[in-house]
């Protein structure tokens, strides 16, 4: 993690951001969107500056060693990413703040923290590193329900314990960051080979709990498919499954903590399957005539067993925003690597499945294809965008991503009457025609993951509610027309309403019941997935 501290506003740690050159080039596309040469731009409050309301609470004399209420501690333990958190914090609206921030350096100290929180009836909100984009991490009182909150942070328990090589596998504790969890593995040479979009400022446990989504565009999809065995733990004790290959016994306990969000115990340690080292690549940038000659080519490459690594496309609109393009075409970004054999057949069936339909390979490259042309441009501009947000939203400008999964046959009615309802959206929130782009991220033999971006410029005072109105209706639209509310980025606070509308009633009261035998007293992050 590098010595700097993480912000408490904004992306990464402290003295990080976009170059000039970078915010230059963002800026330039938004100047272009929206017509004009300057932004009503406000300041953000320093640290310095925020009026934190004095701790509720005090940690008894067996916790103050892991325990602290600095202003710094609440401040960065307030809010995630997501747009709303960010608005709140640029305003200096800490009022969420928690009391106390618990740094736990075993089990035993998280079950002491836990017994703590329910005897004095503070709410408990488990911390990975704090790259919710959707309201998972904010501490929440809910009115008279609870007297303080305390906010549990993992970053302590952040070691590679054992490593199986035979079973090639690894024993993780939950509160490794991304880089560390790498870079502990890589002596052994193997990988996890899990690089979700916040990879260096999100933990394993962070990734368990809400079902994390990571670079590789098919079959490595979604951290479930690594996850060996869980340790878990609960208000009501410590739970940890069996380490298997697989199981046919009953429904998987696993798959009950996974996507969990916090709500029902906090991941210690997990068994992580892992993959050997990518020695072989190959990678090529490939351009349409439009978005959905490029999803049919995907669909030919998902449906033919290829597994790429990589299969994304964006839009043309996307593509020029991001620089990877000029507006005139989509682009498909594909890539495929081994730790075991060369790629060069499978690349070259899916340049078959491109060419199909209508796909102009720009460039086919080896080694370090993910680098170079507008494979590379596209790789930059995704890592290096979240830093944007520092400063397009004290600009006015509403710039954010929602995504979802669909099946193939109804793809192209969807995108259209999804992208429809948010450009209409944009319009009757500001006032002024915004823009909505769209990628996939991910891909299935039965569906692909949309990813769509949506820019609005908005006005100072009225920001929250012009993004709320713009949100709401991109979720009814997606959720009426037989999408899921997220494929990748969780539940959280933010996509509640409509996850209720999607889960099988049945289901929630089973949930629920879950909830109350392992949560008696409901402290752990109340109001994600259901209300206490």
């Amino acid at each position: 993690m590098g010595d700097a501290r993480l912000k408490h506003y904004g992306w990464g740690r402290e003295g990080e951001a976009m170059s000039a050159e970078e915010q230059a080039f963002v800026l330039g596309r938004y100047r272009q969107k929206f017509g004009r040469d300057d932004f009503d731009t406000i300041a953000v409050p320093p640290l310095a500056a925020l009026k934190l309301r004095a701790p509720r609470i005090t940690p008894p004399d067996s916790l103050t060693a892991i325990c602290r209420s600095e202003p710094y501690d609440r401040a960065a333990h307030t809010f995630g990413k997501s747009y709303p958190d960010y608005l709140r914090a640029m305003l200096g609206d800490y009022d969420c703040a928690p009391d106390v921030v618990a740094y736990p350096r075993s089990e035993a100290e998280i079950t002491a923290v836990m017994d703590w929180a329910g005897g004095v009836g503070a709410s408990l909100t488990p911390f990975g590193g704090g790259s919710s984009v959707c309201g998972g991490v904010e501490p929440r009182v809910d009115g008279a329900r609870y007297k303080a909150t305390v906010t549990l942070d993992m970053r302590n328990l952040g070691k590679v314990v054992e490593v199986d090589l035979t079973s090639r596998a690894a024993l993780i504790e939950g509160g490794t960051y991304g880089p560390a969890l790498e870079s502990q593995l890589k002596p052994h040479g193997v990988t996890l080979r899990h690089f979700p979009q916040s990879f260096e400022y999100s933990t394993l446990g962070g990734w368990i709990a809400t079902r994390s989504g990571g670079h590789f565009a098919s079959l490595y999809t979604h951290i479930d498919d690594f996850v060996q065995s869980l340790r878990v733990v609960t208000p009501r004790g410590v739970l940890e499954t069996r380490r298997l290959p697989g199981s046919g016994a009953g429904p998987s306990p696993d798959r009950l903590f996974i996507g969990s969000e916090g709500t029902l115990g906090v991941i210690s340690r997990a068994w992580m399957r892992l993959q050997a080292r990518p020695k072989f690549r190959a990678g090529a940038s490939i351009r349409y005539r439009s978005f959905f000659e490029a999803a049919h080519a995907v669909r030919a490459i998902a449906q033919a067993g290829l597994y790429p690594s990589n299969c994304r496309i964006l839009d043309p609109q996307e593509a020029y925003n991001t620089g990877a393009a000029d507006g005139s075409v989509a682009i498909m970004v594909l890539g495929f690597e081994s730790g075991d054999h060369p790629t060069d057949a499978w690349m070259a069936r899916a340049l078959e499945c491109c060419a199909d339909h209508g796909g102009l390979k720009e460039e086919a490259l080896a080694d370090d294809a993910h680098l170079q042309g507008a494979a590379g441009i596209w790789r930059n501009a995704f890592i290096r965008m979240p830093y944007a947000r520092e400063f397009l939203n004290p600009a006015g400008i509403i710039n954010d991503t929602f995504e979802t999964a669909i099946t193939w046959d109804r793809f192209e009615t969807f995108h259209d009457k999804v992208k429809g309802a948010t450009e209409r959206a944009i319009v009757d929130a500001t006032g002024i025609k915004g823009e909505v782009t769209c990628r996939f991220t991910h891909v299935y033999p039965d569906g692909p993951a949309p990813y769509f971006s949506f820019h609005a410029l908005g006005r100072h005072g009225a920001l929250l509610a012009q993004w709320q109105a713009i949100k709401d209706a991109a979720s009814d639209a997606l959720i009426e027309a037989g999408g899921t509310i997220t494929h990748h980025h969780a539940v959280g606070r933010d996509h509640r309403p409509w996850y209720d509308r999607q889960r099988p009633e049945l289901f929630a009261t089973a949930l629920r019941a879950a909830k109350k035998e392992l949560d008696p007293l409901s402290i752990l992050n109340p109001g994600v997935l259901f209300d206490p």
